[in-house]
């Protein structure tokens, strides 16, 4: 009881210091900064923390926490704007946040998404702030439990949730996470040195960057797909219009009445982000599954706009970042790469994580919750006050969003590793992302596995050189780790569900063997999946020469994509037609695996689709043609001038309005601001000669 009054006291205390008026105003100011960076695709709490730690050098200790903390808390709450509107993943963390929330905005539904997704943000970093008020002293021992053996275990259970994530093709999600664990594993391999799968290219020695895979594979089919039916975004049905009065509170509804649903994944949300290493890339994805998996008719509505699938992302990625302060301060273990660079605040302002964070210095731990708890309802309300605004983008027409976005999306890409390496990526996966969209395969468990294949190899290699083979297979009582043998129960139950299901469905061995056809069906469905299986083949030939180590997961993960690449191809090519893709309400929906030529929209020819698709990519490859001749911020100039007029014809005022101001924008962020590297152009970046040009007149002229 004692205890329970002493941290009382320190939240009361902790809420007086805060209540400063010149701390609220740093408080406001972070907000306003993580807004603007979780609305840029590839920025977001990471790159706020670095730009803004040097700022707090001269601030009370108080100030500096709430500053970061304020940017830190709300980058995933407006990364909803991008990821609603233009299915480009603001942060990482909205990336499941499109599969629910883009088709919601195509349907004019923009602003209920917009007000479901805040509401859920904001209760769930609410929660998250809880988490951390009430949990430190708490979960001390059980976070000190947790070994190797246990974190690879949630590991295990993230790359679970593939099955529930691939909709009615869990086969071919399966494969497609193998996919994402393979691509995960490319560059230095960090236990032997051993260069995997780097095709003598210094870009991948350090592996692929998550942004611009993130990027590619959700944000450019969508573009593609705009530029294709050239319509604005909310394009489904004729004459469509976004309620942005009662769409945002309908959103707030929907957010009450599934309640249980928000408390659930906030809880996970916030319990994820307190295990070190996990990420934040994966907390939405982990949420959005739990939801598939436990709402009643998720499996037939979720991907299509339901705004359940909103709620579960959205309110998971704001409760991470509470659950990842709570290791940062009673370890000093950073829950999340943001909050490594946190602790650099700690060491300028003289505080040592640790137990004196929970003793002598209870003060500034209560007051980092009350910045957190603040920074939410301030950052949802922003959001509320301008998403009527936000919602309308979704009506302009596509030659004014699709210039505008691409560039920025160019530009994210790029913050990836900074290299030319990273605009290859965007394109190789943006056209990957594409023809798994038309070819009906899931995307998500790609990214999934992308994000968890490092993770899990190296708890693996740490497990296994630490313990041996005793903490999967004790040999004793005392040697049994419960939380793995339960982990790995509930991953296995969450995998073959799906599969089981598919095979009831199907009527067992003896129907399937009876509905194989003689004939193979060949079409472009089996075309990608032989190019598929000879990249498996490919990736193995060259494992088998690597070092043991090194090789040991790759073998594992390749060979077992590989045979279930084979029979899922097998299950599609030699099939009779005729077979159910998922169970309709006539018993079963015929499937349609071939190259989805009719996108949403109007229907048009097949050869004007070719064409429209083709002057897409002929654009993407202008945009990186010019950057190389001329630099990526002149080239954004050009191109948004060029695409405006060419495509559309638009007003030359219209057009240099949107053009100067990008241009504007990206030069005083990334350039002035950031000061972004920017890659070597063939011919000089024309903005920076320019600047150095000007500089080097003024101090001529006034030295």
């Amino acid at each position: 009881m004692e205890y329970v009054l002493l941290m009382l006291t320190a939240a009361g205390d902790a809420l007086i210091i805060m209540s400063d008026p010149m701390r609220l105003m740093f408080l406001f100011g972070g907000v306003i900064i993580g807004l603007i960076l979780g609305v840029i695709p590839g920025l977001g709490g990471l790159v706020g923390m670095a730009l803004l730690l040097p700022f707090t050098f001269d601030m009370d200790k108080f100030a500096a926490f709430a500053f970061l903390l304020g940017m830190g808390s709300v980058t995933t709450t407006s990364d909803t704007i991008p990821a609603v509107l233009f299915g480009v993943p603001g942060t990482t963390g909205s990336a499941a946040t499109i599969l629910d929330g883009h088709p919601m905005a195509r349907k004019g539904e923009a602003g209920r998404a917009f007000g479901a997704a805040y509401t859920a943000s904001m209760i769930g970093g609410l929660f998250g702030a809880l988490l951390l008020a009430v949990s430190i002293p708490i979960l001390r021992p059980v976070m000190l439990y947790l070994g190797s053996p246990e974190l690879l275990s949630f590991s295990v259970f993230g790359l679970s949730m593939v099955a529930v994530l691939s909709g009615s093709s869990p086969m071919r999600g399966v494969a497609a996470a193998c996919v994402g664990l393979l691509v995960a594993m490319v560059g230095s391999d960090p236990q032997t040195g051993t260069l995997r799968w780097t095709l003598d290219s210094l870009y991948l020695w350090d592996g692929l960057p998550i942004v611009p895979v993130t990027i590619g594979l959700f944000a450019l089919p969508e573009l593609a797909d705009m530029a294709i039916i050239r319509t604005s975004i909310a394009s489904d049905s004729d004459d469509v219009e976004i309620d942005t009065r009662s769409g945002q509170w309908q959103g707030v509804r929907d957010t009450f009445t599934h309640w249980w649903l928000v408390i659930r994944v906030a809880w996970l949300g916030a319990a994820l982000g307190a295990i070190p290493g996990l990420g934040a890339a994966i907390v939405d994805w982990v949420a959005y599954g739990h939801a598939a998996r436990t709402e009643p008719g998720a499996s037939e509505t979720f991907g299509k706009g339901d705004v359940r699938g909103v709620l579960a992302s959205e309110g998971a990625n704001n409760a991470k970042e509470g659950g990842a302060l709570v290791p940062t301060i009673a370890f000093g273990v950073p829950g999340s790469a943001s909050m490594a660079i946190l602790l650099g605040a700690f060491l300028i302002h003289g505080l040592i994580p640790g137990p004196d964070m929970l003793t002598k210095h209870l003060d500034v731990t209560y007051s980092m919750v009350w910045s957190v708890a603040i920074a939410n309802i301030l950052g949802a309300g922003i959001c509320f006050a301008f998403s009527n605004q936000f919602a309308k983008i979704a009506l302009l027409r596509y030659t004014i969003i699709m210039p505008l976005i691409l560039a920025v999306v160019f530009i994210g890409a790029f913050q990836g590793s900074r290299q030319w390496g990273d605009i290859y990526t965007l394109l190789v996966f943006g056209t990957v992302g594409w023809t798994m969209k038309r070819l009906q395969w899931p995307r998500p468990p790609v990214i999934l596995g992308f994000v968890l294949g490092d993770i899990v190899e190296r708890y693996l290699f740490i497990s296994v050189e630490r313990y041996g083979t005793e903490w999967l297979f004790p040999t004793s009582i005392e040697s049994i780790r419960y939380v793995v043998i339960f982990m790995f129960l509930l991953s296995g139950y969450g995998l073959s569900r799906p599969l089981i299901k598919e095979w009831r469905l199907a009527g067992g061995a003896a129907k399937i063997l009876k509905e194989f056809g003689a004939k193979p069906k060949i079409d472009m469905q089996t075309g990608f999946y032989i190019l598929a299986i000879a990249l498996f083949s490919w990736a193995m030939a060259e494992a088998n020469t690597w070092n043991h180590d090194a090789r040991i997961v790759p073998n594992i993960v390749g060979y077992f994509g590989l045979a279930v690449m084979s029979v899922s191809m097998i299950n599609h090519t030699f099939r009779t037609p005729g077979l159910y893709d998922e169970v309709g309400p006539e018993g079963r929906v015929r499937e349609s695996l071939h190259l989805d030529l009719t996108v949403r929209g109007p229907k048009m020819a097949p050869k004007l689709l070719a064409f429209r698709a083709g002057t897409f990519m002929l654009w993407l490859l202008f945009f990186l043609f010019s950057s190389a001749m001329i630099g990526i911020l002149a080239t954004v100039f050009v191109f948004v001038v060029l695409y405006m007029k060419l495509e559309g014809n638009e007003p030359w005022k219209l057009t240099l309005y949107c053009a100067f101001g990008l241009f504007s924008f990206a030069a005083g962020l990334f350039d002035e601001l950031l000061a972004l590297p920017w890659p070597q152009a063939f011919l000089g970046d024309f903005y920076v000669l320019a600047r150095e040009w000007g500089n080097t007149q003024y101090y001529v002229w006034f030295p």
